[in-house]
C-alpha cells in the first residue's frame, strides 16, 4: 500500500509533481494510495517525528507523504520498488537536495548503510505498508533496530491489532511477541478505506513504535532463541503449551516451568504475557541445558 501526492508539497518543489497527480489508477503491485488530505495531516500529527533527523519512508508512491515529511526531516530517503513511481518522484523531488528517492525493493535494504551514508545514528521509519507483506518488512526492520529510533506504520487495521494485543485476547500471537520484544507499539489513528484511492476492502490504522527492547540485558542470540521458542509455543494454536513444547524440552520439564510460573498444565501461549513466556523459556533453558535454536 502506498500513496498519492501532497498536494501543498515539500518546501521548494517545483510544479512537476503535477505529473506524478496525473493517474489515481491502481499499479500493477497492488498499491492502495493514500488521498485524504485531512488524514494526511492528522498522521503527520501523530508521527513521533526526530526534530531535524534522519527520516526513511517505505513505499511513497506518488509522494502523498513524502512532502510532508521532508518538512520535518533534515534529510529523508524514500524507498520505491515501482520503478515508473520511483521516475515520477524523482522528478517531483528533482529541485530538493534534501529528499534522495532509492528505487529498490524494502526488503533488500540495508537501512544501517543508508544511516552511515546521511551521517545519522538512527533513522525515523514511515510506512505506507502493502498488506500482504506487512509481517515480512515488519522482520526486516526489526532486523535493523539498532539504527531506528521509532517508527509509524499504515497498515492493515487486523494486523495492527495483533501488534497491540493483550494477553488472553484472540489477537495475542506470535506477531505481538515479536513486535513487543522490540518496541513499544501505540495504535495511533484509525484510517477508512475512504481515504484510499482506491479504497481498499479493509480498514487501516497507523501505529506508532518506539524502539525500545522489552529485555535490554538480552543479546541478538538470545532474542533469536527466544522467538524460536515463541514460534514453537504458537506453532498450534489449538494446543496448549505443554504439547506443543512437549516433544523439544519433555512433557515434565514443561509442566515444572508451567507450575513454577503459576500457569494451569493446560495453559495456552496466547493466555502468557510477554514476561511470562520468557518466565518459562528461562527456565526451560536451564533445566535442559539448551537453547531452542539447539534443539
Amino acid at each position: 500500500m502506498t500513496a498519492s501526492p501532497e498536494s501543498d508539497g515539500p518546501p521548494r518543489v517545483v510544479p512537476a509533481c503535477r505529473t506524478v497527480m496525473a493517474s489515481n489508477k491502481r499499479t500493477k503491485l497492488g498499491q492502495h494510495f493514500l488521498q485524504d488530505m485531512n488524514y494526511r495531516r492528522r498522521i503527520i500529527a501523530e508521527l513521533p517525528l526526530p526534530p531535524d533527523g534522519l527520516v526513511i519512508e517505505i513505499g511513497p508512491g506518488r509522494g502523498a507523504m513524502t512532502g510532508l515529511l521532508a518538512k520535518s526531516a533534515r534529510n529523508l530517503v524514500a524507498i520505491e520498488i515501482d520503478r515508473v513511481l520511483a521516475d515520477q518522484l524523482h522528478q517531483a523531488f528533482a529541485l530538493e537536495p534534501r529528499v534522495q528517492i532509492l528505487h529498490q525493493d524494502v526488503l533488500k535494504v540495508d537501512f544501517a548503510e543508508i544511516c552511515r551514508q546521511q551521517g545519522a545514528a538512527q533513522c525515523f521509519v514511515f510506512g505506507n505498508l502493502p498488506y500482504y507483506i506487512t509481517s515480512p518488512i515488519l522482520r526486516h526492520l526489526f532486523a535493523y533496530r539498532q539504527c531506528i529510533r521509532a517508527m509509524g506504520l499504515l497498515i492493515q487495521r487486523e494486523v495492527a491489532d495483533r501488534l497491540i494485543a493483550q494477553p488472553g485476547t484472540r489477537d495475542h500471537g506470535y506477531l505481538t511477541v515479536s513486535t513487543q520484544l522490540y518496541s513499544r507499539p501505540r495504535l495511533a489513528l484509525a484510517v477508512p478505506p475512504g481515504a484510499f484511492s482506491p479504497p481498499p476492502k479493509v480498514h487501516s490504522a497507523l501505529v506508532t513504535l518506539e524502539m525500545i527492547s522489552h529485555f535490554p540485558s538480552w543479546g541478538r542470540e538470545k532474542c533469536d532463541e527466544f522467538l524460536e521458542f515463541a514460534k514453537r509455543c504458537f506453532g498450534q494454536k489449538r494446543k496448549n503449551l505443554l504439547n506443543n513444547l512437549g516433544g523439544v524440552y519433555g512433557r515434565d520439564q514443561v509442566a515444572r516451568a508451567l507450575k513454577m510460573g503459576g500457569h494451569s498444565a493446560k495453559a495456552r501461549a496466547e493466555e502468557l504475557s510477554l514476561e511470562e513466556l520468557a518466565g518459562v523459556f528461562e527456565y526451560l533453558t536451564r533445566a535442559t541445558g539448551r537453547a531452542y535454536a539447539e534443539v
